[in-house]
């Protein structure tokens, strides 16, 4: 079976303590860069045997080389930096807490690759699984959604068109390397569309200047965009997230106000997070294309309660409504742990999560 899989992941794990010893120590210069690496290296390989024991095909390095999903990736182009910033847009717990996501990227300059980003992450991973190596890097949308207009340097770009394609032009030569590396397995992060289905943000959105109807087709493009002429032995999903930071989220809303646009995007799947009310009902997978997958995302990397097989099954059974069982997975909501400081479980939680995901998977598809 071609990705995704019946029974897949999004991507991210926990990282385990002596990873995040190693880090500490790094930063306080007490550990050599390679003496980081080998524990990353040690740290990556027992992730790998962990999500193989619960019976995953696609195995990922749980971005252990990474502080958090998206910067590492995009900071690795010349012309993007990370900087720290006041945003409107909060994250939100249980029991109505509340925090605030500072860190930002803002495009300073001409974007370009320079280097290969993450293809040695990639080669480190597909040789030390005999399963299918699946990576994991963000879309670019999001970077622009979170300001818009404000975080491109108008100096640098006077036409905003010029920086989509000069960003384009520097994603089509990563994944062309990656893909030459021997990936047959790319997700792309995305949060901007489920972003864009909360009305909150919307607003934002537009004190930022920007008309949040336009932009669910212009990223459903440019994402598309990212992906021409990838070879066919490619396979690539689109993950939409409603934010995952130490299990709080940042957005609400069904997809309704997005779906016609993001399920244009040229990918093979899409993962779905569908673990809460948040997300609204099922009716919106009817502008799926006939012979694309659905991984639903119905269980949640939130919380350490296992979810009943049964409501899964139940779940599953309402989604078929709309896409045919044999076009439809299942998956985790999201990572485990979008950055270093991850989601409120345990790993005996996560392998836990990820051996239920496979097991109901099986009892479904068989």
């Amino acid at each position: 079976m071609k990705p995704p899989f019946r029974a897949d992941h999004v991507g991210s794990l926990l990282r385990p303590p002596q990873l995040k010893e190693a880090r500490e120590k790094r930063k306080q210069g007490e550990l050599s860069e390679q003496q980081l690496r080998d524990v990353e290296d040690r740290c990556i390989r027992a992730a790998i045997a962990m999500q193989e024991a619960a019976g995953l095909e696609s195995i990922t390095d749980g971005e252990f080389r990474r502080a958090f999903w998206h910067v590492d990736f995009l900071t690795g182009f010349e012309g993007i930096a990370a900087t720290q910033g006041q945003y409107a847009l909060k994250f939100h717990g249980e029991g109505g807490t509340e925090s605030e996501t500072r860190s930002m990227m803002v495009v300073q300059g001409k974007v370009r690759r320079t280097k290969p980003v993450m293809v040695d992450h990639f080669r480190f991973l597909k040789s030390n699984t005999g399963k299918t190596p699946k990576l994991c890097i963000p879309a670019p949308t999001y970077l622009h959604m979170r300001g818009g207009r404000k975080v491109v340097n108008e100096r640098a770009y006077p036409d905003v068109e010029e920086f989509w394609s000069d960003i384009t032009r520097a994603y089509r030569q990563e994944i062309s390397d990656l893909a030459a590396a021997g990936l047959e397995y790319l997700q792309i992060d995305d949060v901007s569309f489920a972003c864009l289905c909360d009305e909150s943000i919307r607003a934002q959105v537009k004190r930022d200047g920007e008309d949040p109807a336009k932009l669910p087709p212009k990223y459903a493009a440019v994402i598309s965009g990212l992906l021409k002429n990838r070879p066919k032995s490619l396979g690539v999903t689109m993950h939409t997230c409603r934010g995952n930071h130490a299990s709080m989220w940042m957005a609400e809303g069904g997809y309704d106000a997005v779906a016609e646009a993001v399920f244009q995007t040229e990918v093979d799947g899409f993962f779905l997070e569908y673990d809460t009310a948040r997300a609204g009902g099922f009716e919106p997978l009817r502008f799926v294309p006939k012979g694309k997958k659905v991984v639903l995302g119905l269980i949640s990397t939130k919380k350490p309660q296992l979810e009943d097989r049964g409501m899964l099954r139940r779940r599953v059974d309402e989604a078929a409504r709309y896409v045919p069982l044999e076009n439809l997975c299942l998956s985790p909501q999201c990572g485990f742990a979008s950055s270093e400081v991850g989601n409120k479980l345990t790993e005996d939680d996560q392998r836990r999560k990820l051996e239920l995901v496979a097991e109901t998977a099986r009892e479904i598809w068989g």
